[in-house]
């Protein structure tokens, strides 16, 4: 039995699907279903019912799963130990990033961390918001930058870096595009192109209309705001984004705040309470990567800068 099929055999009770796991892990989703047959016959049990579309656990992996995760737990925590002592930090660090972000600062942070611990593995993880919180959630990631309706997802910490209102992008021609203010029942006239659930700016504009008992028609749903202002600006329906995207496209598309949405869409940094030293590395030079923004943990030695965002707007929200 190898450390390795363990962390195969927990990805895969998490994911609940072969090819997600094989993603997460890196490897084939062959490699991935080679690795846990051996490990099933070395068992002497099936660890997953595979006759379904989702891989669940049968009632000896139910059995596996705790004890799989404590044994990797260990093992990391036998190269922690030793890393503390010679300081030294080793082993993998996973972070997560909403689908087609670009945000200068965190690279930067990344960098910076590659170049002081070069022995620590780094994974980048893309994925939509709500999935990436449920990764930091249950371990499977370390550190998320995630889109959001909640300063801080329930049970993590988190350092919000860029806070917006929501805006409707429209044509020159279309009837939208000089009237003022535009509310959420303006949008209802017409059909609406926007991020697809689990983003958190879909969420911030579903609770928005459930608010108000509206209920907008969603004709077309992408993950990328380049798609998104294509598609209004040859007319299929009125995009709604947050203002640093809908800048991007001011040469071809009117925006206007939506009056009547308070609630801001929100760019966060997320993590659990409890981390290791890799992740608590990595936070200290996303602190300094962003200007010593609040609410992440003050590092050992390291001063706050002045406060300097450089954030571009996120695809994915």
């Amino acid at each position: 039995m190898e450390l390795r099929q363990l962390a195969y055999f927990v990805a895969v009770a998490e994911e609940q699907n072969f090819t997600r796991a094989a993603e997460r892990v890196h490897i084939s989703q062959s490699g991935v279903s080679a690795q846990i047959r051996q490990l099933e016959r070395e068992l002497g049990a099936e660890l997953f019912d595979r006759s379904a579309r989702t891989a669940t656990l049968t009632a000896a992996g139910a059995a596996a799963l705790a004890p799989a995760r404590a044994a990797l737990a260990a093992a990391a925590a036998v190269g922690q130990a030793v890393g503390d002592v010679a300081g030294v930090i080793r082993g993998r660090i996973t972070v997560g990033m909403v689908v087609g972000c670009t945000v200068t600062p965190l690279f930067d942070a990344l960098a910076a961390f590659h170049r002081a611990h070069p022995g620590v593995e780094i994974a980048l993880l893309e994925d939509n918001s709500d999935r990436l919180v449920q990764g930091v959630r249950a371990g499977a990631v370390d550190v998320a930058l995630i889109g959001t309706a909640t300063a801080a997802p329930a049970g993590l910490e988190a350092l919000t870096l860029v806070s917006e209102r929501l805006v409707v992008a429209v044509p020159p021609d279309h009837p939208l595009a000089h009237r003022r203010p535009v509310t959420l029942r303006d949008l209802t006239d017409h059909p609406v192109i926007c991020m697809p659930t689990g983003t958190g700016l879909r969420t911030v504009f579903d609770q928005a209309c459930a608010a108000q008992r509206l209920q907008p028609v969603i004709a077309l749903q992408t993950g990328a705001a380049d798609a998104i202002a294509d598609l209004a600006a040859r007319g299929l329906g009125v995009a709604v984004l947050s203002e640093s995207m809908a800048e991007s496209y001011r040469d071809r598309l009117n925006s206007h705040v939506i009056e009547d949405i308070d609630i801001p869409a929100l760019l966060c940094l997320v993590w659990r309470a409890a981390h290791g030293p890799a992740v608590r590395e990595l936070l200290a030079h996303a602190r300094r990567a962003f200007g010593g923004g609040r609410g992440l943990p003050e590092p050992a030695a390291a001063g706050d800068d002045p406060r300097d965002s450089r954030a571009s707007h996120p695809e994915e929200q």
